[in-house]
């Protein structure tokens, strides 16, 4: 019975595909798989800076004696970790890119277009530098561009994340405005007797979203940081080598952290 009702039926299907034929699966954006296909790496690099902290911080703190030959292995430890973290970050400027074209719809106004791109484009040049930067690093290039291309890399990072904390400072203010409101239709909820379970709930999520954007602003802060202590050459208040390495640290682990709760 299978084999005739499947016979018959396959003439139908037949016509009907000649009258309708089945859509193609829809392409996906070059540049949109590019950025999923690189975002893998992520977790690897986050390892591998909160590792490379971890030693600069052991390092800088003058725990150990120079003349220890732990030290010397440690310095060449923190020395490849960094060379690894820029192989790791090639092509990383594309979610810069991503970001910039996404962004454009959802801006509420020119002033918010422009700290977008300070922010991406700060960013974006950033991680395209640093593979120049890498190249150096490994031999490639000669290592007299070096000082150059770090400063442009530097200098891009900061002003990316100058950008990027005054637009989190926006998105702060209309978080607390929304979790102003959900605390309003709560209180007016249990003043006129009703269940108010489903605002309590958005409430939990509203505060959720609003301590991952300060952590955000903390970290990008602290990466600020470490970038203007590359364009000063470890020179000024607080840019000593154990406050970087602290920032650092600091950055790494709440990028982890944030990492691990988006899985």
């Amino acid at each position: 019975m299978d084999s005739k009702a499947s016979t018959t039926t396959a003439p139908l299907l037949n016509q009907q595909n000649r009258i309708n034929p089945p859509s193609k699966p829809k392409q996906k954006d070059f540049l949109n798989h590019l950025e999923a296909y690189l975002a893998k790496r992520d977790g690897v690099d986050k390892l591998l800076k909160i590792s490379r902290y971890a030693t600069k911080i052991v390092l800088a703190s003058s725990a150990l004696p120079e003349t220890l030959p732990l030290t010397q292995r440690l310095k060449s430890f923190e020395s490849s970790v960094g060379i690894s973290r820029k192989a790791f970050r090639l092509g990383k400027f594309v979610q810069d890119v991503n970001a910039l074209r996404s962004s454009k719809s959802k801006l509420d106004s020119n002033q918010e277009l422009v700290l977008a791109l300070i922010a991406y484009g700060g960013e974006g040049l950033y991680f395209f530098v640093e593979q120049f930067v890498w190249l150096v690093k490994s031999g490639l290039i000669d290592k007299k561009h070096s000082r150059n291309l770090q400063k442009i890399s530097a200098w891009a990072e900061f002003i990316g994340y100058a950008g990027s904390i005054s637009l989190k400072f926006r998105d702060l203010s209309r978080i607390s405005e929304d979790e102003r409101c959900v605390k309003s239709s709560i209180e007016i909820a249990i003043m006129r007797g009703n269940g108010c379970e489903e605002e309590k709930e958005k409430l939990t999520k509203v505060c959720e979203k609003k301590m991952m954007k300060r952590l955000s602003v903390v970290q990008d802060s602290a990466d600020a940081l470490m970038a203007l202590a590359d364009i000063r050459d470890g020179g000024g208040p607080f840019l000593g080598p154990l406050s970087i390495s602290l920032a650092g640290m600091l950055s790494a682990l709440i990028s982890t952290h944030k990492n691990w709760v988006s899985c």
